[in-house]
C-alpha cells in the first residue's frame, strides 16, 4: 500500500520515521509520500489561503493549489481520496479494516478554517473525522489514519495475531495485560494467568473485556451480541 499526504506542514510527518512504522517503511511494507501544497501555489509568496466569502473569522484554503497538487500526485484518480475534517464520517475499527484493503490512499490535510468546498467537490471521495472535536489542522488526524491502517498491513507489526485480540477487534475493549515481575509494589499478577490453563485464561480475559467495556464505553454494547458471551446452557435430555 501507498499513502500520499498533501499538507502545508510536511514536517509533521517526520514522526513516521520512528518505531515500528519507520522500520516498516524502510523495509518496503508500505510507502508514504508527502507533498507540500505550497509548491503548487501561483502566488509569489506561496500563499494557499484567503478570506472567506460571506465574512467570518479565520482564513480558508484556496482551491487551485489543492486541486493542482492532487491532480499532479494522482492524475488518473487511482487512490481513494480522503479529506480529514471534523464534519466527516467517524473513523472506527471497521473503517480501518476497510481502508487497509485499498492499494493507495491519498489524504488531504486542511488547515485554518477549512478548504474551499469546490476543491473537495472536484477531488475528494470521502471526508473523515477521528472524533467529535476540532484540531488546528488535518496533519495529526492523517497520522492517526496512517498509523491505524498500517497496523493491518502484512508484516508491519511482526505478529499478525496482535490485531485479533485488541480493543474493538470484537466490539469490546481489551482485557488487562501483565508481564514480569510477578509482584510489583505489592500488586500481583492475577493467579489465573500463572496457571497455564488456556481455557480459564480465555474465560478470564473475556470477563475482563466485558467488565472494562461496561465501565468505560457502555455505548459499545449497542453493536455487540451479548448472547455470545453468556454461559451456554446444557441441553436437557428427554427420557
Amino acid at each position: 500500500m501507498k499513502f500520499d499526504v498533501l499538507t502545508i506542514f510536511p514536517e509533521y510527518f517526520d514522526l513516521l520515521n520512528q518505531s515500528l512504522l519507520g522500520k516498516a517503511i524502510d523495509s518496503g511494507k508500505f510507502g508514504v509520500e508527502i507533498t507540500n501544497i505550497r509548491d503548487f501555489s501561483k502566488d509569489k509568496h506561496l500563499k494557499t489561503d484567503d478570506t472567506p466569502y460571506g465574512g467570518g473569522a479565520g482564513m480558508v484554503m484556496t482551491p487551485d493549489p489543492i486541486v493542482s497538487a492532487i491532480e499532479a500526485v494522482d492524475p488518473k484518480h487511482e487512490a481513494w481520496r480522503v479529506y480529514m475534517s471534523p464534519r466527516g464520517t467517524k473513523l472506527c475499527q471497521k473503517k480501518v479494516e476497510s481502508l487497509a484493503k485499498e492499494d493507495r490512499i491519498l489524504i488531504l490535510c486542511g488547515d485554518y478554517e477549512g478548504v474551499d468546498q469546490r476543491a473537495l467537490d472536484i477531488c475528494i471521495d470521502e471526508e473523515m473525522s477521528i472524533g467529535d472535536y476540532v484540531l488546528t489542522g488535518g496533519e495529526l488526524p492523517a497520522l492517526v489514519v496512517i498509523n491505524t491502517v498500517a497496523r493491518y498491513l502484512d508484516g508491519v507489526l511482526g505478529c499478525d495475531e496482535s490485531t485479533k485480540e485488541e480493543s474493538f477487534s470484537n466490539g469490546l475493549l481489551e482485557y488487562p495485560q501483565y508481564t514480569r515481575p510477578e509482584v510489583y509494589r505489592g500488586r500481583s499478577v492475577p493467579e489465573v494467568l500463572l496457571g497455564g490453563n488456556h481455557k480459564d485464561i480465555a474465560k478470564w480475559r473475556e470477563e475482563k473485556s466485558l467488565e472494562i467495556t461496561m465501565k468505560n464505553r457502555p455505548d459499545l454494547f449497542k453493536g455487540v451480541d451479548l448472547k455470545l458471551y453468556l454461559p451456554k446452557r446444557k441441553k436437557k435430555h428427554r427420557r
